[in-house]
C-alpha cells in the first residue's frame, strides 16, 4: 500500500481537515478576544464563582494563546499544509513545466482581426515576429508545422506555484506564533530612582525572568498639568552589561528602547514608601514647627499631647493636588483627617468645605492646625519588557503570504502562438492565445501583436 493510500496520510491531506482547523482557530481567536487574557482576566475572575474559575483555568481559557488547544490546532494545521503541499506539488510542477503543443487546430476559425497579410519573405516575417514576442515574453520557442513556422511565447507560469508561497507564508506565521509562545515573554520591571534591576516579574504570576544584564534608573522625570494629572513622564535608563554601561537612553510612553533583543516600554510609575512629606503644625498662639516624615512614620506633639502618624501619601488626591492623611492618637481618642498642600485654593473654590467634609479640615485636632508644604517624592518606574523571537518569522510569513496571493489571483499564465505561413503568394500571420483565466488582458495583448505588424507598414491590402 502506497503512502498516499495510507489512512493517516489521507486524513492529514484532507481539505475538509483544513477547513475544520481554520474554523477551530477562528473560534479560539474569538474567545481569546472576548475573554480577558492573563493579568487582564483578574477583574473578570472576581465576578465568577470559584468553581467556574477552576473549570476555565483548567481549560486554559484565560491564557488561550499559550494553551494546549491552541498549540495543538496550530500543529495539526502545520501538518495538514505540509502534507497537502507534498500531495499536490507533482501535478503543479508538471503544469509549471508543461509545453503546450503548437497544433494547427489552434488557428482554425480565427476572427478576421487576428490575421494580417504582411510584406517580405516568410523568414523575414518570422524574424520580426520573434523579436516582437521576445519584447513581451521571456520564454519564446519555434516549432515547424506543416503550414509554416509557429512561434510560441508564454509568461506567468509561476502562478502555478503561488499556492505554495501561500502555504509557506502560513507555515512561517504559525512557526513564529509558536516560537513567540514558547520562547518569548512579557514581564514588568520595577526600578526605583538610582537603583538597578536584573530580573523581571513575568506576567500571570509565572515567576521571575533573569534578564542577564542590569537596568539602572538614573532619573525619573514627570510633568503635570495644573490639576496635578500627569502630562508626560520618562525614565532615564542605563543598561549595564558585566557591570559596565552598554546603552543609555530616555524611555518615554510610545518610545520604547531595545537592548539584547528585549524591547522595553514605559508602562507606569509610582511613589516609593520612603518619600518624605514635609509637614508644618502650630498651636494657636504658638510657634510653627516642621517635620519631615515618611509613610507610616510617627512624631510626638509637644508636651506629649498626641502622636501623629502618616497613614497615606497621595500625589494628586481627588484631582485636588498633593495630600497626606494623618492619624492622631491622644488621651481624647483617635482622629484622622487629610491635609492638602493647596488647601486655601480648595477652600476658595468650595466655601463651607470643612463643615461639609470635616475629614478635609487640617485643624480637626484642635488646637493644632497642620499644613503640607510639599512631598519629597521618590519615584519608581515600571517598565514592560517583551521579547518575541517569532516576529521575524511572522514578518517573512506575511511577505510570502502576500506574494503568493498576488501570484495566485493576479498573475495569469498566458500562452501566445503566432503562425507565419505563405498563402496565395503572400505571407499571412495568425495570432492566437490562451490564458489560465478568462481575461480581457489577453485579448489586448493579441490585438497589440497584430497592431505591431500594421503600424510598421508591413500590412498588405
Amino acid at each position: 500500500m502506497g503512502i498516499r493510500n495510507n489512512p493517516v496520510w489521507s486524513f492529514f491531506s484532507s481539505l475538509r481537515l483544513t477547513l475544520v482547523l481554520l474554523a477551530v482557530l477562528a473560534v479560539l481567536a474569538v474567545v481569546g478576544t472576548l475573554v480577558p487574557q492573563q493579568e487582564s482576566a483578574q477583574e473578570l475572575a472576581k465576578r465568577l464563582s470559584p468553581g467556574t474559575i477552576r473549570i476555565l483555568g483548567t481549560l486554559q481559557v484565560f491564557d488561550l494563546y499559550h494553551s494546549v488547544w491552541f498549540l495543538l490546532a496550530m500543529g495539526l494545521l502545520t501538518a495538514n499544509l505540509i502534507i497537502c503541499s507534498i500531495n499536490r506539488f507533482p501535478a503543479s510542477w508538471r503544469r509549471f513545466k508543461a509545453e503546450a503543443p503548437a497544433d494547427e487546430h489552434l488557428f482554425r476559425d480565427l476572427p478576421p482581426e487576428r490575421t494580417v497579410y504582411v510584406k517580405g519573405t516568410r523568414d523575414e516575417v518570422v524574424t520580426r515576429a520573434e523579436q516582437a514576442l521576445r519584447r513581451r515574453y521571456r520564454d519564446v520557442r519555434r516549432t515547424d508545422a506543416s503550414r509554416g513556422p509557429v512561434l510560441q511565447g508564454q509568461k506567468g507560469r509561476i502562478t502555478h506555484l503561488g499556492v505554495y508561497a501561500v502555504h509557506l507564508g502560513v507555515l512561517l506565521i504559525v512557526a513564529g506564533g509558536v516560537a513567540g509562545s514558547l520562547f518569548g515573554f512579557d514581564a514588568y520591571v520595577h526600578i526605583g530612582e538610582g537603583e538597578t534591576a536584573t530580573t523581571a516579574d513575568l506576567m500571570g504570576g509565572k515567576g521571575q525572568h533573569n534578564l542577564g544584564f542590569g537596568i539602572r534608573c538614573d532619573r525619573f522625570l514627570i510633568e503635570t498639568y495644573e490639576n496635578g494629572m500627569p502630562k508626560t513622564y520618562q525614565s532615564d535608563l542605563t543598561f549595564l552589561k558585566n557591570g559596565r554601561p552598554a546603552l543609555q537612553g530616555a524611555l518615554l510612553v510610545n518610545h520604547p528602547l531595545t537592548f539584547e533583543g528585549i524591547r522595553f516600554y514605559q508602562s507606569s510609575y509610582g511613589q516609593s514608601a520612603d518619600g518624605k512629606a514635609r509637614l508644618s503644625y502650630s498651636r494657636k498662639g504658638g510657634d510653627r514647627k516642621d517635620e519631615a516624615v515618611t509613610l507610616g512614620e510617627s512624631f510626638i506633639l509637644p508636651n506629649g499631647e498626641g502622636t501623629v502618624q502618616v497613614l497615606r501619601v497621595e500625589e494628586n488626591m481627588m484631582q485636588m493636588g498633593p495630600a497626606v492623611k494623618l492619624g492622631v492618637r491622644s488621651g481624647r481618642g483617635a482622629v484622622q483627617f487629610w491635609v492638602f498642600q493647596e488647601i486655601e485654593r480648595i477652600r476658595e473654590g468650595n466655601p463651607g468645605l470643612f463643615e461639609q467634609v470635616p475629614l478635609f479640615n487640617p485643624g480637626l485636632f484642635a488646637p493644632y492646625v497642620f499644613s503640607l508644604r510639599g512631598i519629597d517624592a521618590r519615584y519608581y518606574t515600571v517598565l514592560k519588557a517583551a521579547t518575541d523571537p517569532g516576529v521575524p518569522l511572522v514578518a517573512a510569513g506575511g511577505l510570502f503570504l502576500m506574494a503568493g496571493l498576488l501570484l495566485v489571483f493576479i498573475v495569469d499564465h498566458r500562452r501566445v502562438w503566432v503562425l507565419v505561413e505563405e498563402a496565395k503568394g503572400k505571407v499571412r500571420v495568425a495570432v492566437t492565445g490562451r490564458g489560465l483565466r478568462t481575461s480581457a488582458g489577453l485579448d489586448r495583448e493579441l490585438s497589440d501583436l497584430v497592431r505591431v505588424f500594421r503600424e510598421k507598414g508591413d500590412a498588405q491590402g
